[in-house]
């Protein structure tokens, strides 16, 4: 729990009486579906990267876990890959995503299927489930772009999102961190979004994240999410890499299912769906593992680190 005190979970299962399952240091994919399979779990959480090793062993051994407990997987701490949630849904397990941080205590908004859409296309549901949804009562939300002004939420424009409500933070201990919070008492989260005029936000980065190439910025999580879809990827992620040229350029790092073959033409040619031809990577690496932080979400500094000072 010394993460964002296990984003409340703890709290409200004591206030209804549920019982409260903790997995300890196992994280690994067959532990955890040892464990909810073994105490008959009805409600999950935990953060994509776990998830998606979870999906790839229910894959591998389909009849070996009794899920059918199970009725909800709340997922965030990250974008949610949509490949992910077709996945899981195919098996019969619903994952609602939501989004937080520390700072807002922690949960600020959560991907509930509207009603409106309770009868559209599988296709449809699962581009809004892949949001991270529109914000809890009480809180409000707004995001600023690059010139500073507040963006219009078209679902297009892009910029930082900026949240404020009694359970967000108003600062930091002892006045450390202040320039994270605006002089009207907004919280600027350092997350890249785009808002649709239902107020639902999409990330598309984080500020940090970001590839700016020859001035135009380039989504690392989109990248990603795209990436994750190819049938032969299992995990993916996209760091920004000096360019001499350009200034920065995105490179994809990826790790292949098991047996599954692909190559990095192979990748980009499935990127060119959704990315225009100038965005595509010319850098692709494969590798065994991408590393994690403490909490399961991929460590990009380690990639950083790894491949920045490495020359192509």
């Amino acid at each position: 729990m010394f993460h964002a005190n296990a984003w409340g979970i703890p709290y409200s299962a004591s206030m209804v009486g549920a019982s409260l399952v903790l997995p300890g240091p196992r994280l690994d994919a067959e532990s955890v579906l040892d464990l909810l399979a073994d105490e008959h779990v009805t409600l999950t959480a935990g953060v994509p990267t776990v998830w998606m090793a979870m999906l790839k062993a229910i894959e591998a051994e389909s009849e070996r876990w009794d899920l059918s407990s199970l009725n909800r997987l709340l997922v965030g701490g990250s974008a949610v890959p949509k490949s992910m949630i077709e996945g899981y849904q195919r098996l019969g397990l619903f994952i609602v995503q939501g989004w937080g941080m520390t700072e807002t205590s922690p949960l600020a908004s959560t991907a509930i299927l509207p009603p409106e859409l309770d009868g559209a296309p599988d296709e449809e549901q699962f581009e809004y489930r892949a949001r991270q949804g529109v914000p809890a009562a009480f809180v409000d939300i707004r995001a600023r772009g690059d010139d500073g002004e507040l963006i219009p939420w078209d679902d297009d424009a892009m910029g930082e999102l900026e949240v404020r409500g009694p359970w967000v933070a108003a600062a930091y201990f002892q006045g450390s961190g202040a320039e994270k919070f605006t002089d009207d008492g907004w919280f600027q989260t350092g997350d890249v979004v785009r808002i649709n005029r239902h107020g639902c936000i999409r990330i598309t980065d984080r500020t940090k994240d970001l590839v700016k190439s020859g001035g135009e910025w380039i989504s690392s999580v989109d990248m990603e999410n795209l990436l994750m879809g190819h049938s032969a990827v299992a995990e993916a992620a996209v760091i920004a890499i000096p360019d001499d040229q350009w200034g920065e350029r995105p490179m994809a790092v990826v790790v292949l299912r098991e047996g599954a073959e692909a190559t990095a033409d192979d990748l980009r040619t499935h990127l060119g769906t959704g990315f225009a031809k100038w965005q595509l990577p010319e850098r692709v690496e494969f590798i065994e593992e991408i590393p994690r932080t403490a909490t399961g979400k991929f460590k990009k500094t380690a990639l950083r680190d790894q491949f920045v000072k490495t020359p192509v």
